[in-house]
């Protein structure tokens, strides 16, 4: 039972236009030590799937000098490993050399890949999600099933105050996949969400990525998958731990919080032995606490420099926190100076951020206060 897969590394860019300005949604930083991208690339090697294939579209410098050769997933091979995908259309695109806007487009941008393909399953994913899943069960139960496609979901109590741009999936008794829709703002209730992780039979992928290139059509989920649910056999898999697609600034400052606040969904992320969540390894120097120095309930990572108050916050490697600073209910990023006797409160501090001396900056927890890369105040 071989699997391959593919990762999209920048379709939600535009969705976290803040932190996306200079890397793709993918290396996002996360967790004080984490990207984004290393809880799908986990989860498909703690699966034993190490055929990976990540397309990128723009902004890809950081996501490539993160993952590097893939050794620390285990993925520098001679055979299969890290196949990083250029972010062209075809030549016989009637947009050539265009960037894609949607998944299927990627996909019809790397058909001659697909088409070598030669596993029994393909493995779709994006890399904004957060969650620790076996993929094995997924593909297990997609071969018992004898679907031509597995879509993994979550049961989410929708309301006006939670609504985004979801993609909602009806199922049966069965699991059968029997609708599939876009969120709309006016709606409530409790519905199967799809988290853009799915698996495919591979002959089966193949056939309907080159009827899409014959069709011209653009959208993965209403031209493909709509299209085909009377005729193909589509199922569900509902995952019932922790999940979250990261498409908004919202989203990622409420991910962080609740790393901070929820036993459970730490537990769940990063305490199972067997499914370690795995990233780039980078040695630094211990973080220093000064003497007046006061944590709690933090996460802070090596070589930081903290001589002030860090409360309910992440702090990312080489942070400094000068006397008398406040932190709180905050994300930094690596290398961001806060000032002297500054106090920030729900504030989200991209990369080498300069906050001066005797600021007061607060956001609130649904939105919070973001500090550009490089600011300056």
């Amino acid at each position: 039972m071989s699997s391959v897969a593919i990762l999209f590394s920048n379709i939600h860019d535009r969705d976290i236009p803040e932190l996306t300005m200079s890397r793709s949604s993918g290396a996002i930083p996360f967790a004080g030590r984490y990207r984004l991208v290393d809880f799908a690339l986990s989860n498909l090697v703690n699966s034993n799937i190490y055929d990976v294939n990540i397309i990128t579209h723009y902004n890809y410098y950081s996501l490539m000098e993160h993952i590097g050769s893939g050794k620390e997933w285990d993925l520098a091979r001679s055979t299969g490993g890290i196949n990083i995908l250029p972010p062209f259309m075809r030549a016989d695109s009637p947009v050539r050399e265009s960037l894609y806007t949607t998944r299927l487009e990627a996909l019809k941008s790397i058909a001659d890949t697909i088409n070598s393909f030669t596993e029994d399953y393909v493995i779709m994913s994006d890399s904004n999600i957060i969650c620790n899943i076996d993929l094995k069960d997924v593909i297990n139960y997609h071969k018992s099933c004898g679907a031509d496609m597995t879509a993994v979901t979550k049961t989410v109590n929708m309301t006006r105050e939670n609504v985004n741009n979801d993609i909602i999936i009806k199922s049966d008794e069965n699991n059968n996949i029997i609708d599939i829709k876009r969120n709309t703002p006016d709606f409530e209730g409790v519905s199967q969400v799809y988290m853009n992780i799915c698996v495919f039979n591979r002959a089966y992928f193949q056939n309907i990525i080159n009827d899409a290139i014959a069709h011209n059509y653009h959208s993965m989920t209403f031209d493909v998958v709509r299209k085909n649910m009377k005729n193909s056999n589509f199922k569900v898999y509902n995952y019932e731990n922790y999940i979250m697609s990261v498409v908004s600034l919202k989203d990622y400052y409420s991910a962080s919080m609740e790393i901070l606040n929820n036993s459970k969904v730490r537990t769940e992320l990063f305490r199972n032995r067997l499914r370690p969540i795995i990233t780039r390894i980078r040695n630094s120097v211990p973080t220093y606490y000064g003497e007046s120095s006061n944590v709690k309930n933090s996460l802070i990572a090596d070589g930081c420099k903290i001589y002030g108050s860090v409360e309910n916050s992440v702090i990312f490697r080489g942070v400094t926190v000068e006397k008398g600073a406040v932190i709180r209910d905050s994300v930094i990023f690596k290398n961001t100076i806060i000032g002297k006797n500054t106090f920030i409160n729900c504030c989200l501090s991209d990369i080498n951020a300069v906050v001066r001396d005797n600021m007061i900056l607060s956001g609130c927890q649904e939105s919070p206060y973001f500090i550009g890369k490089n600011k300056r105040l």
